[in-house]
Parts: structure tokens; sequence; C-alpha cells
């Protein structure tokens, strides 16, 4: 085979509608759009969600409370989940979701006091409840903010 005998498989390519070139062309006249009506206008058509003057979907939902649009997203987990490491281990992000304990490492995570804590750890999180310090701090670990 040659780089000239090369060509696009049957049927994947057309030749491109060549609308208002006169009747001859089969596209001529209306050029596609048919006889009066919104569609068939010049300048900007219907825009996304217009129903015809009916009340749109969007307006007809009932919409409840409040969403604070500048929320910051934090994960809350508690004291329980960290007995799955061992004894004297690192505690981050990284580590909590490589044990899939939260499924984000990227947004700040606060530590409560739910729960018992056996294990001597050195935590490095976002923030912790009061008492989850003290409690990581009893068993000779460290709750260090980051």
């Amino acid at each position: 085979m040659k780089m000239h005998e090369l060509a696009p498989a049957l049927g994947s390519t057309k030749e491109s509608k060549r609308i208002g070139r006169g009747h001859g062309s089969g596209q001529g006249k209306t050029a596609g759009k048919g006889h009066k009506g919104q569609k068939a206008r010049a300048g900007r058509g219907i825009r996304a969600g217009f129903e015809g003057g009916q009340m749109p979907l969007q307006r007809r939902v009932p919409k409840r409370g409040f969403n604070n649009i500048f929320a910051e997203e934090w994960i809350a987990i508690n004291l329980s989940a960290l007995e799955k490491f061992e004894d004297g281990s690192v505690v981050d992000a990284e580590a909590l979701a490589q044990k899939g304990i939260i499924k984000k490492a990227n947004l700040p995570v606060k530590v409560l006091a739910n729960g018992k804590l056996t294990k001597k750890l050195e935590v490095k999180l976002n923030a912790y409840s009061a008492s989850a310090a003290q409690k990581i701090e009893a068993l000779g670990g460290k709750a260090e903010v980051i």
C-alpha cells in the first residue's frame, strides 16, 4: 500500500450540507428550516430549559432550605477509627485515606472524642475536639494541629 492509495473507510465521511444555495442544491429556499416559526427566524433560538412559556421545571420544583455556597467542607472522624493503626504510628490525612477511613485526603479532618483509643499515636490533623485531644495525650500520644 502506498500513501496515495490511502482513503477513509466507505461511509465514514460525507460532504457537508450547503444550505441556502438555491433550489438545485436540494437545500434551497427555506434552507432546511421549514416555513416561519420561532426556529426559522434569524438570530438567537430558544434557551435551554424553555418550555414554550409554560412555567419551566426548574421553577416548578419546590426549593427547600438554604445552601451556603461558601461553606467549608470538613471530614469528622471518631477516636475509635484510629484503632486501626499500630501503636506508635504517625496518623495524618494520607494515612487515613490509605486505611480507608476517609475518602478524600485533601479535605480538612477533625477528630471527635467518640469511642475509645488504646494506642499511643502521633496524630497530625487539622482540628480536634477538646476531649479528643485530651484522650490522645492521656495515652502518651501527640495531637498536633497542622
